[in-house]
């Protein structure tokens, strides 16, 4: 994974665009994950 940093200052707002998107992202799958990982712990 590349820094924020380093997306925003060679690349131009294009990437920086694609970079919070795909920030984003990662943040939604992170959080059904934890939500399917809570649901499945507490089934039990």
């Amino acid at each position: 994974m590349m820094p924020y940093g380093f997306a925003g200052g060679g690349y131009g707002s294009g990437m920086m665009a694609f970079g919070w998107i795909f920030g984003i992202l990662v943040l939604v799958a992170l959080c059904l994950s934890i939500a399917a990982l809570w649901k499945y712990v507490t089934k039990k």
